[in-house]
């Protein structure tokens, strides 16, 4: 019995070895590399292994920043508790010059906007450019009219290249603990189809999900880079891959008008993975949404 166990604990780590060496983005030229993390601000032992993972990922694909899905900090946020939470676990990515990005999220303090290393600049609602790609970050605990106004306005100025908006909210969830923000959706949804957001990522469920597209946008969550529910999933129509057995990143490539993604656990295996083409592109070479998990 200790032998089958012994084996079986071996098999298992040479699983895992192989998964942490599986890279499916194509690391082309000038692309936009990025990955997408939410609910990460614990300071927990999960956190921390998620985020060497982060760092262990680099390695293979050298993304220049980090989009925070909110829920960046949880509970105390003194200055030591700051540095605990955050500058500790992801120095390694701060030093070789990794810019993090934040959203707030319902465990934030809105006073984390002039946290130097969220680069939020004051700002509960900003936007940013990297290369043919507009970022526009939201703060969905408070949409106020001043918001909203911001946004068309930002939507309807951006032009013909990719629009992603991220925020703490999913609009479409098969989570179970919150589910789809349907009120939130109401508001923002139209928005976003009249003027061709492309991609959109939340986190609040621990969990990770990619939806299927609705309306012609591409929804991610990711809310497991610190926290993790298990079960944290409902059977729904709604799920193209769902997961929520172990804490989680997203990367993402984007090169001209393709996106590829990835989707890793923190014990460094692929549970989703695919490429598609900016909705509404001109039609190039055909892509095609592949998952594993």
């Amino acid at each position: 019995m200790k032998q089958h166990a012994l084996l079986a604990a071996l098999l298992l780590i040479i699983t895992l070895l192989v998964g942490a060496q599986d890279l499916t983005l194509p690391l082309k030229s000038g692309s936009v590399r990025f990955l997408a993390i939410g609910d990460m601000g614990t300071g927990s032992r999960g956190q921390y292994e998620t985020a060497n993972r982060m760092l262990d990922f680099y390695h293979k694909f050298p993304y220049t920043f980090v989009i925070m899905l909110g829920d960046n900090i949880y509970g105390r946020k003194s200055p030591k508790d700051m540095a605990k939470k955050f500058e500790a676990p992801y120095k390694p990515l701060l030093d070789a010059g990794v810019q993090f990005y934040a959203a707030l999220g319902n465990h934030d303090d809105t006073n984390e906007r002039f946290y130097k290393f969220l680069n939020m600049n004051g700002q509960r609602y900003y936007s940013y450019t990297k290369g043919n790609v507009r970022f526009f970050v939201l703060d969905t605990d408070y949409l106020d009219p001043p918001q909203l106004t911001w946004l068309e306005k930002e939507l309807a100025g951006a032009g013909n290249d990719w629009k992603i908006c991220y925020f703490h909210h999913p609009l479409y969830s098969s989570g179970t603990f919150h589910g789809s923000s349907t009120e939130i959706r109401g508001i923002l949804e139209p928005l976003f189809v009249k003027y061709g957001v492309s991609v959109v990522f939340a986190g609040h469920e621990h969990i990770y999900e990619r939806i299927k597209p609705q309306k012609g946008i591409y929804y991610f969550t990711e809310g497991a880079s610190g926290e993790l529910r298990t079960p944290g999933m409902k059977k729904t129509d709604l799920t193209a891959v769902g997961y929520d057995k172990d804490r989680s990143f997203l990367s993402v490539e984007i090169s001209g008008d393709d996106l590829f993604f990835q989707a890793i656990s923190s014990a460094g295996v692929t549970i989703d993975s695919g490429s598609f083409r900016r909705p509404g592109a001109p039609q190039g070479e055909s892509r095609s949404i592949s998952s594993a998990n």
